[in-house]
């Protein structure tokens, strides 16, 4: 049968879910300029499918354009290439949406750089799973576990590689049917971009497998996570790096330790962002090798904030090598959203001129409340009820986004929490585990 090769426009919206609308490849042109049709309301469609409370009901009507330079092609044979156009959603008149979250993003970038004529750079690290395999004792980063799944590997790496994405490491990870994938650094809008992609990537080559991939937080309440850490660094206008000061505390420029003290500053309030769903909070507890406090540590893979290594091996200059890495989030976020609240959390931080913070040294969760307090560091909320409380009531914070755009959040996740509400924690795990 006869195929016409078709192209879907869309967007990563609130729920981390990409969706769009497609289109006959042969109008391309007219779509780069036209775009598509979109609805105001669909910003509220949770990661379940259902409609959270919306303040635009049946009205209004937007356009989603897509955007050539965030294209994802990954050929099949005997058929069309599968295509998939990232895109910005505006208004009729070409006016950016407010709660389009590409323009989010742009939003925070701009402030970043206007605060500190500085640019953001980055790359996400993302875990995964592949459902239904069962577990394999002595897989965990084995040879064995590497040769089963080398084929899906070098797969995915292909793929990443034809589109533009430059491949760092794959790995069988800790956990059943667990991997960690890895890519090089990009600039600005593009980390974001490139973490849909990759995503996207995962889902649709794991299908070429007959495999079903997740990128859920956790699968169950004893089993291990999947995280994403976001590795950031700064650069100058002119492209030099601007995060390393080997006179400073940690060797962190004075930009960058106000960028990281920022973080930390407003973390309990941007965690309902970076960490989204109701069963995060299972994945963000001590010895979990994840994130519970709000601190900075030195090679400590359980800070929310982690200064990387570097290397003398590498042909890198230390200063291009140094970088910093925030790991308390997920991929229920959406990408631009999760580096949204970053840039702006460090923007905060250099405008309010806030010190570098101290690494910590100590695990935190053999304090007391009280001496928990005296160190400066505060527990992470424990559910997401209590992240969206102190999200919504930080004003500093929901400043940071267009007018409207946090009540429209909590109501989207209130929206989602609602659908699990009632269902034991195991039982909201594979819930999610199909959507993500």
């Amino acid at each position: 049968m006869t195929r016409e090769d078709l192209i879907l426009a869309c967007t990563c919206d609130i729920a981390g879910k990409v969706r769009g609308k497609a289109f006959p490849a042969a109008q391309l042109d007219k779509r780069l300029k036209r775009g598509i049709g979109w609805t105001p309301t669909n910003v509220q469609i949770t990661c379940f499918d259902t409609i959270a409370e919306t303040p635009f009901g049946s009205f209004g009507d937007l356009v989603l354009i897509p955007d050539p330079s965030a294209r994802l092609r990954l050929p099949e044979e005997g058929a069309p290439d599968e295509t998939l156009v990232l895109g910005d959603i505006r208004h009729t008149d070409g006016r950016p949406w407010e709660f389009c979250t590409r323009s989010i993003l742009r939003g925070a970038l701009d402030r970043l750089a206007e605060v500190s004529g500085l640019r953001l750079n980055g790359t996400f690290e993302h875990e995964f799973q592949v459902r239904h395999e069962p577990d394999r004792p002595g897989s965990a980063f084995s040879s064995a576990g590497f040769r089963q799944w080398r084929a899906f590997g070098e797969a995915l790496i292909a793929a990443m590689r034809g589109n533009g994405i430059a491949p760092d490491t794959f790995l069988r990870e800790f956990g059943p049917g667990q991997f960690e994938v890895t890519m090089d650094p990009a600039e600005g809008l593009r980390i974001a971009d490139n973490a849909v992609i990759l995503r996207e990537l995962v889902h649709a080559v794991a299908a070429r497998f007959d495999k079903a991939a997740t990128f859920v937080p956790i699968r169950g309440p004893e089993t291990v996570g999947n995280g994403v850490h976001v590795h950031l660094s700064l650069s100058g206008a002119d492209g030099e790096p601007a995060t390393y000061d080997p006179a400073r505390k940690h060797e962190m420029s004075r930009h960058a330790g106000q960028f990281v003290a920022g973080i930390l500053k407003y973390l309990d309030a941007i965690i309902a962002i970076a960490a989204p769903s109701v069963v995060s909070y299972l994945r963000l507890t001590p010895h979990r090798w994840s994130s519970a406090y709000n601190n900075l540590g030195f090679r400590d893979r359980e800070a929310a904030v982690r200064i990387c290594p570097v290397s003398d091996l590498s042909d890198l200059a230390r200063a291009r090598q140094f970088h910093f890495e925030y790991r308390a989030a997920d991929a229920a976020a959406s990408p631009y959203m999760l580096l949204a609240a970053l840039a702006h959390a460090g923007a905060q931080g250099i405008a309010e001129e806030l010190e570098a913070p101290d690494a910590t040294q100590t695990d935190l969760s053999t304090l007391s409340p009280a001496a928990l307090a005296a160190s400066g560091h505060k527990r992470l909320p424990s559910t997401l009820d209590e992240a969206l409380e102190i999200f919504a009531a930080n004003d500093t914070v929901t400043g940071w986004f267009p007018p409207g755009f946090a009540d429209l959040y909590v109501k989207h996740k209130q929206g989602e929490a609602s659908f699990v509400a009632g269902l034991d924690p195991q039982a909201q795990c594979a819930r999610y585990e199909e959507v993500y």
